[in-house]
């Protein structure tokens, strides 16, 4: 947990990726201009440590489990629903100390992307929004069913790299095509990297969070 502030009133909740930890994303704070000019909170959990299937069932910290190579279709659904749940208590913990949902962002990148877009988009509830960098949609399939209509009016802002060999960015792009189509107001962009984020990208998530809280 990282504040900019005495007493934030924003919050950010940012969920880092596949054998990372909650200390993965903390440096951008002080890259973060929209943190100099208000007092916002950041939040970064841990995902729970588990077996990961395609990893040869090596323990690491990992929002869900990947069963396969075909990770838009080999999801572990019990996974998803236990992060679900801890991500939920966490959006409900800023809403207890007095902060509103539209000054609460649901950040992650990659796995942890996944699960922002699948647990914002399903809260019956409008959040200030959500940042989806190099992931995919969990359960595409059935996002008519599980988008509420509060969520489907969070904006989104999605980033990827065009070179990413291990979320392929065809995977980004379809997420990005199926939110539009559901009505979601969404922001697509992408860059020449591979799995990661790059200075360009940050610039242009600090000026649509700022546009966010303007």
């Amino acid at each position: 947990m990282r504040d900019t502030g005495p007493d934030p009133q924003y919050s950010i909740v940012w969920l880092h990726g596949l054998g990372a930890d909650g200390h993965d994303f903390a440096p951008i704070v002080p890259q973060l201009n929209c943190g100099k000019n208000r007092a916002i909170r950041f939040v970064f959990p841990h995902a729970p440590v588990r077996s990961v299937t395609v990893n040869g069932g090596m323990a690491m910290r990992a929002w869900y489990d990947i069963l396969g190579l075909e990770i838009a279709r080999d999801q572990d659904v019990a996974g998803i629903r236990d992060s679900l749940e801890r991500v939920q208590h966490l959006i409900d913990d800023e809403r207890a100390r007095g902060v509103e949902d539209r000054n609460i962002l649901l950040a992650g990148f990659s796995q942890g992307g996944a699960i922002a877009l699948r647990c914002g988009l399903a809260l019956e509830r409008t959040l200030g929004g959500i940042i989806a960098l190099s992931c995919y949609l969990l359960e595409a399939d059935a996002l008519e069913q599980w988008a509420s209509e509060a969520g489907r009016k969070t904006p989104v802002a999605m980033g990827h790299g065009s070179h990413d060999p291990v979320v392929p960015v065809a995977l980004g792009r379809d997420a990005s095509r199926r939110l539009a189509a559901a009505g979601v107001p969404v922001q697509w962009g992408e860059w020449p990297m591979q799995h990661s984020v790059c200075p360009e990208e940050l610039a242009a998530l600090d000026r649509w969070i700022d546009a966010r809280w303007a």
